[in-house]
């Protein structure tokens, strides 16, 4: 597979795709568990960028199958998570334990949360899978106390705009454009919706949402990956796959 990715998008799309992520759950899970893509780039940069969250409050909107969960918790956190996927949260469950703050919502709608209740929100890998990021970044702004932080990240945009070239006719990277991937894992196969969009429409959503950008990350991947995956470990240490952002609710 080319990489990883967690949480599915919006309205009726996020409903079906959630059905395709249940049928995948336990395959993905695995995966996910101990991949270069995951285990060894995104997810370490993503607690990197969290720094030190002991007693913070932290929701991890479309925390899949709990591993970002369960690495934030073990470092001090208070996390609750949610997932559009009832087979991701069924992971999520074994992983964190029956009495975990754990919810099947849609991004795409309105979070069953208070105004102001969260430190901290890490949206790993899931604004991609939504074609409208008004609306699910208002949520996640009211959902963060004033200073809090939503600290995202995303598909790259300039490695996606290389795939599609790779594949066929130069794409218009200023359009926000669907693309289909057809990923197999643990004997089941579903086809998962994503969205392109350049890197000005992304900064445009944040503030226009009201979050104020503190910083823009293109993280490698932990340098013990280079023995692991000797194939794979290159290109991700010589080209970005994921974009992180670092945003504040002023």
């Amino acid at each position: 597979m080319e990489r990883m990715s967690r949480a599915p998008g919006e309205g009726t799309a996020a409903r079906s795709r959630a059905a395709d992520y249940d049928g995948l759950a336990e395959g993905y899970t695995a995966e996910n568990e101990t991949s270069l893509v995951n285990a060894h780039y995104e997810r370490p940069a993503a607690l990197a960028l969290a720094g030190d969250v002991a007693g913070r409050r932290i929701l991890d909107a479309g925390c899949g199958s709990g591993l970002l969960s369960l690495a934030l918790r073990e470092r001090g956190a208070v996390v609750s998570g949610f997932d559009g996927s009832a087979g991701m949260l069924a992971q999520a469950r074994r992983r964190l334990g029956e009495d975990a703050d754990l919810r099947v919502v849609d991004l795409g709608g309105p979070l069953p949360y208070p105004d102001d209740e969260f430190d901290d929100v890490i949206a790993s890998l899931v604004l991609h899978y939504l074609r409208d990021w008004g609306p699910p970044l208002a949520e996640l702004r009211r959902v963060l106390r004033p200073g809090g932080r939503l600290i995202a990240s995303v598909d790259h945009p300039f490695a996606i705009n290389l795939m599609h070239r790779a594949r066929g006719p130069r794409p218009d990277y200023f359009e926000t454009v669907n693309r289909l991937e057809t990923w197999t894992m643990g004997g089941q196969t579903a086809e998962l919706s994503f969205w392109h969009r350049p890197l000005h429409a992304m900064t445009d959503a944040f503030t226009a949402a009201g979050f104020r950008i503190s910083a823009l990350h293109e993280p490698k991947p932990v340098p013990a990956a280079r023995e692991l995956f000797p194939d794979g470990f290159h290109l991700l240490d010589t080209f970005p796959s994921f974009l992180f952002f670092v945003l504040h609710a002023d």
